[in-house]
């Protein structure tokens, strides 16, 4: 069988021809314990897939479990605008709201139990995350380390701290290692990359490999029909190398990918990867091999920066590079998530001193900027903890221009590039900046991390004077648009388009279907020629149901957005 030898292949190259045999058949009595799951009728990618970001108890109700009231939330007003939910991590857990998981098979009983999501899956598909990097260390399974229980002694990276670390790569400023002390007495310096409270997973070990195939096919028979693989670009670690996208790290990615393609062929993976573009798409592989979506972490620090300088030529440039590898591959387009704004993937796009630029507004407007560790001991811009609403409403306002539109606009290039959408919960619910949460907790993400009553959101979604209500409703009614056009199938073919410095413009076709989307992303109004659209005749605006005939200009007021089609007749003005 091709898929057991591809596995077979990956093991003997990421352990040894030795070691890879011993692995594969751990892997392989796993593999004959689960059953096969048939390839979907329905391919992941086209222009229906939208994805919704959320906790699951981001929403709450007195006296409900919190995946009940989010269910029910749910069924009213996203069925049939969102083909998946992304649940950020529901497990029992210990810090990090949710990432420092202490028990991989379990729900955490504050939020409900299995029967919730599966019941949920029936109306969404269902995307999970999956923890690879680390454990809690309040885990049982961290506990069974300490005293050296069998199958757990090589379960973390113990390390000589005399060692020189200096070539590893940052993403945080703690130090790398934490001691432990071990039932025997035995103090260890373990590997930490994010906290002391999440423990790196020693993926030399066949433990751990056999421990996370098992999470691995237990999501999957769960309902998981996406998998998030959090922070994987730290998987393997080697003493003297950089410990991030090592050649094993890609292996392991093709491994979990091989083992999908035997037992549940319809399963997407996408891999989180905060980091510069050209790192971030090594993710794709060979277009067939390994990833099949990768986060396009460029997007949001870029956006924000082409609405705070109004100039959308930088944003056009790199947007013209968007291209997977295969037809088996696309972007997951995003601009906000439950962490803050990354600005690593400008390095390389963007100079220093315009990340900078970047970091100093949201210690203005928000919790501030998290930093990073280099390797000469200085520290840098990591991510900004602000929401992207605030964010992209920093600064002045426009008289006369509703912000909830200067929002949409930067939403709605996200919704025309090529890829699947994906928007976070307090995005399209208009919600800012959380700062009694980090009064509370110390941590600059919990800006971004509110739980919100369920009962306070329904009443602002009924106000048309709240913020949130012309936010929700609009963006809603943006996505339902989107779904029913051919043109923003992933596959469509985009052309970036040179109309205006203050204008994002792309022009999407697909099997006979043209879409021209127009933003400003200034407070200026900016008059383009139509005839440089590319399209012939009339013109109707897909979002508004305007119908323009010929034009001689096209006027795009601030922040003003269009998806314009050719229409082959126009209705006469009525006398």
């Amino acid at each position: 069988m091709a898929g057991m030898q591809s596995i077979r292949n990956l093991l003997d190259q990421i352990y040894s021809p030795e070691k890879g045999a011993r692995a594969f058949e751990r892997v392989r009595r796993l593999l004959e314990r689960f059953p096969i799951h048939p390839t979907s009728k329905r391919h992941f990618f086209s222009q229906n897939d939208t994805v919704l970001i959320t906790y699951a108890d981001s929403l709450r109700e007195d006296g409900q479990p919190p995946l009940q009231t989010f269910r029910e939330f749910a069924g009213e007003y996203f069925k049939d605008v969102f083909s998946t939910i992304h649940f950020l991590p529901f497990f029992p857990y210990s810090s990090d709201d949710g990432f420092s998981v202490m028990d991989f098979f379990a729900i955490d009983p504050n939020l409900g139990g299995w029967t919730d999501v599966e019941t949920l899956g029936e109306d969404f598909d269902l995307m999970f995350d999956m923890v690879l990097n680390h454990i809690s260390a309040r885990s049982a399974w961290f506990d069974n380390y300490l005293r050296n229980e069998p199958g757990f002694e090589t379960l973390a990276l113990a390390v000589d701290p005399s060692k020189n670390l200096s070539m590893v790569t940052r993403p945080r400023t703690h130090p790398l290692l934490t001691p432990f002390r071990k039932e025997n007495k035995e103090t260890v310096h373990l590997w930490t990359t994010f906290s002391e409270d999440q423990i790196d997973l020693n993926y030399q070990s066949l433990d751990v490999l056999e421990k996370m195939v098992s999470v691995l096919l237990f999501y999957v028979e769960k309902g998981a029909r996406v998998l998030r693989f959090d922070a994987i670009a730290y998987l393997w670690k080697e003493i003297g190398a950089n410990c991030i996208h090592l050649p094993q790290t890609h292996a392991m990615v093709k491994l979990f990918r091989a083992i999908l393609d035997v037992v549940a062929p319809s399963t997407i993976i996408i891999t989180e990867t905060n980091v510069p573009h050209p790192e971030n798409i090594s993710y794709f592989g060979g277009g067939r091999d390994e990833a099949q979506m990768v986060y396009n972490f460029t997007l949001p620090p870029l956006l924000l920066h082409t609405f705070q300088t109004g100039d959308a030529r930088t944003l056009s440039n790199w947007a013209a590079t968007l291209q997977p590898p295969s037809t088996e591959t696309t972007f997951f387009n995003f601009t906000a998530s439950h962490d803050g704004i990354g600005v690593r993937p400008l390095e390389g796009i963007l100079p220093h001193e315009e990340i900078r630029k970047l970091a100093d507004m949201a210690n203005v407007h928000g919790a501030g900027a998290s930093m990073k560790r280099n390797p000469d001991g200085s520290d840098s811009p990591y991510e900004l903890n602000i929401t992207y609403m605030d964010a992209i409403l920093s600064g002045p306002a426009t008289p006369g221009i509703d912000p909830a539109r200067k929002f949409l606009a930067s939403q709605a290039i996200q919704y025309v590039l090529p890829g699947v959408p994906a928007t976070y919960i307090h995005s399209i619910l208009g919600s800012g900046n959380w700062n009694e949460g980090v009064r509370m907790t110390g941590r600059p993400r919990t800006i971004n991390r509110e739980k919100l009553s369920v009962r306070t959101i329904g009443q602002k979604l009924k106000d048309p004077e709240t913020l949130g209500f012309r936010i929700f409703h609009s963006y809603i009614h943006l996505i339902r648009v989107r779904k029913n056009q051919r043109a923003f199938n992933p596959c469509a073919a985009m052309r970036v388009l040179d109309l205006h410095p203050s204008v994002f413009a792309v022009s999407r076709e697909y099997d006979g279907q043209i879409i021209v989307a127009l933003t400003n992303v200034s407070s200026n109004e900016v008059v383009i020629s139509p005839g440089d659209t590319g399209l012939p005749g009339g013109m109707e605006d897909l979002l508004t149901g305007n119908r323009l005939k010929k034009p001689a200009q096209l006027h795009l007021g601030p922040y003003e957005y269009v998806w314009l089609t050719p229409i082959e007749t126009v209705p006469e003005d009525p006398l």
